[in-house]
């Protein structure tokens, strides 16, 4: 692993990783180091399907930079997505891969016990860690996803992978953001979505370009009947406690799902992002303190 200094400046207070994974696929990662010696548990962001370590940076610097309890904060870009390289073999974008990268990632980094804060996809890959690794996890933040997912939130989100159209400019980008957007964030503004539109985006040459590979797009298949549960991928994070945040205005992630993983997890607490639909945006004060209290319990 080589990682590269960024600036000091808190807009960019993160050095760049780059991890070779064992089939020679470069991924790439972030680490927020604490702001000052720090003994707590290090967390590690896994991001969404089609999104990347940039969804992380505003919960990461609020964790990195807590008054009280900082702590070192890692981001990883799973293969295709961001900054990691894509792979000539899309069928390698799958959660069981993705889960041995994340793994690995955690081994070269040589960092142990972590907090897993997974992002929808990134959330299974939490649960998935827990089951092949125990002793890799020490806590986990869900971030509105479960064992059961909702159909019509995966119908929309396979509905729009490989198929968003690459906006000219970055005005354009955020137009489109806003409009992809509102129906499930009311009170996001068209500045909020500049703000997202440089995470959903890559940029080349100045112009936003498409960051993650569009062949991922293959992978995703809608059964004819209901979507098999995780339940016991969930079971495997029955020994660590576990955060799970839910878009008040979520359509992936039910209020149903979260009251019956109350109720099969002793240590589980649960909070509701309002306004906020798939997935939260980890941006707003109210949700960072709840991790970061959430956190503190489990240190």
């Amino acid at each position: 692993m080589t990682s590269a200094n960024s600036t000091a400046d808190k807009a960019n207070a993160w050095h760049d990783l780059t991890t070779t994974m064992r089939d020679g696929l470069r991924l790439y990662g972030r680490h927020y180091p604490a702001t000052h010696p720090s003994s707590r548990r290090a967390v590690l962001c896994l991001p969404g399907l089609t999104r990347n370590s940039r969804d992380f940076h505003d919960i990461a610097m609020a964790l990195a930079d807590d008054a009280t309890a900082p702590r070192d904060v890692y981001t990883l870009d799973s293969r295709g997505r961001g900054a990691s390289d894509h792979d000539p073999d899309w069928n390698k974008y799958s959660v069981p891969v993705e889960t041995a990268d994340a793994l690995d990632f955690l081994t070269r980094l040589d960092v142990h016990h972590v907090a897993v804060l997974g992002t929808s996809r990134g959330g299974i890959l939490a649960m998935t860690m827990a089951a092949a690794r125990p002793s890799a996890i020490g806590a986990a933040i869900l971030n509105d996803v479960g064992p059961v997912i909702e159909r019509n939130g995966l119908a929309r989100i396979m509905a729009y992978v490989g198929r968003i159209p690459v906006p000219i400019d970055w005005a354009e980008a955020a137009r489109m953001t806003l409009d992809m957007s509102g129906q499930h964030f009311p009170l996001m503004t068209l500045d909020d979505a500049a703000v997202l539109a440089r995470q959903w985006f890559n940029e080349a040459n100045g112009k936003p370009v498409p960051a993650y590979d569009p062949a991922l797009a293959k992978t995703l298949m809608l059964p004819d009947g209901p979507l098999p549960p995780l339940w016991k991928q969930f079971g495997a994070l029955a020994h660590v406690p576990v955060l799970a945040l839910r878009g008040g205005r979520s359509d992936l992630l039910s209020e149903q799902s979260v009251s019956d993983m109350i109720k099969r997890h002793p240590n589980l607490v649960a909070h509701t992002v309002p306004d906020e639909g798939h997935a939260p945006l980890l941006r707003d004060a109210a949700t960072q303190d709840v991790i970061k209290a959430f956190l503190q319990r489990t240190d």
